[in-house]
Formats: structure tokens, C-alpha cells, sequence
């Protein structure tokens, strides 16, 4: 019988072998991209049978949601942790630039192309809610008192009635308009970075984001 608030060796058991599992499973989206992940191929380089592994994961779709869960908890915890330090927005931008360098797969993972005939479950969208409440708690203070008295413009005017990805968050328009234009422009910038775009191009990414950067918050 297991003692509340320990861990019997077999629970230690299953959770070093899921953890496995999800190593392999990293492994092969390296090699071949999310749409490629096998159960079958881990099962059978970890020298197991498909059932066997399949008791550990029932479907291909949640080793995806688990790897996708992982992935969003640890961006969030990387920019909760950048949040605290008072570094405002630059501090959120350099802090989401490291976590993508770090690993690119897991970037691409949650902000590359969708994989194909999966559906993630509502609390993957619940994790994503938070990064961007924590964005939009940082963009507020960003913005300042004297932009209230600036006319809104048009993006800022069609957001503050669009603005369901914001969801219940007490944004002004302008904060609103400086968080999603934080969040595509810098994206897009590390999308092209890690996807090797501007390999040969001859100039330092590094230059063009912390220009970017410098941009959203001046």
C-alpha cells in the first residue's frame, strides 16, 4: 500500500519510463518533425512491444499533448520568471529569444505548423492564455498614463472590439495593440532565425531581434 505523499517504485517506475518515452519521442521530432512521431518506432528502439508502450501512452495524439504540455509550462515559467525581475518588455523579449535558442524543436512544437489531424485539449489553451496575460500585464505599465490621453488609432480601435485573445484581461486598446504587435513581431523574427532562414545572409539575427526589440518599446 502506498504511503500518502511518497512514491511506490512502481509509480517511480512508470514516470522514468514515460520520461523516456518523451526523450525518444523529442528524438524523432529532430529527425522527421512532429507528424512523423511513431509509438511503434519508440516501442521498438527502447525494446518494448507497441502494447507494452501503449500502456504508458494510449495514443500518439496525448504523447503530443503531454510533449505540447511541457513545452507551453516551460515558456510560461521562463516568462513568469523574466516578469518578476522588473525588466518590463525587453526583459520578457530577451528572455523568450534564450528559451527558443535552448531548443528549437520544442519552439517549433507549440509555434510551427500545426500538426496535422491533431486537436489540442483546453487546457493547452489555458497554458497559452497565461504567457499572453502575463504579456499583457507587462504592456500595460509599458504603455504609461499619457497614452490615455492620445487618440486610439484604427488597430487599436478594431482590437479593443476584437479582442478575444486578450480575453477577460483589463487592457487599454493601446496596451492591447503593443502586446500583439510584441508577440507577431518577435515570433516572426525567431520563426525565420530558427528555421534557418537567414542563414548566408551575412548579418547577425541577434542584431535584427534586439532591434525589434528596442522598436516595440521605445
Amino acid at each position: 500500500m502506498a504511503i500518502a505523499g511518497k512514491e511506490t517504485p512502481r509509480e517511480r517506475y512508470r514516470a522514468q519510463l514515460r520520461a523516456e518515452i518523451k526523450e525518444r519521442a523529442w528524438e524523432q521530432i529532430a529527425a522527421a518533425g512532429a507528424p512523423g512521431l511513431s509509438l511503434n518506432a519508440i516501442a521498438k528502439q527502447m525494446g518494448m512491444s507497441g502494447p507494452a508502450l501503449y500502456r504508458y501512452f494510449a495514443s500518439r495524439d496525448e504523447l503530443i499533448t503531454e510533449l505540447i504540455r511541457d513545452a507551453y509550462r516551460s515558456l510560461a515559467d521562463t516568462i513568469h520568471t523574466a516578469a518578476a525581475s522588473s525588466a518590463g518588455l525587453p526583459g520578457l523579449g530577451r528572455a523568450l529569444r534564450a528559451w527558443a535558442l535552448e531548443d528549437p524543436q520544442r519552439y517549433f512544437l507549440i509555434y510551427g505548423t500545426p500538426v496535422p489531424g491533431y486537436h489540442a485539449p483546453d487546457d493547452i489553451t489555458l497554458i497559452a492564455s497565461e504567457i499572453m496575460h502575463v504579456l499583457l500585464d507587462t504592456a500595460q505599465p509599458a504603455v504609461g498614463p499619457a497614452a490615455a490621453a492620445v487618440q486610439v488609432t484604427p488597430l487599436e480601435a478594431h482590437l479593443a472590439e476584437h479582442r478575444q485573445w486578450a480575453g477577460d484581461h483589463p487592457s487599454s486598446p493601446t496596451a492591447l495593440r503593443l502586446a500583439l504587435h510584441f508577440w507577431t513581431r518577435l515570433h516572426g523574427a525567431l520563426s525565420l532565425e530558427l528555421a534557418g532562414h537567414f542563414t548566408g545572409m551575412g548579418f547577425d539575427p541577434a542584431e535584427l531581434y534586439k532591434n525589434e526589440l528596442q522598436h516595440l518599446t521605445q
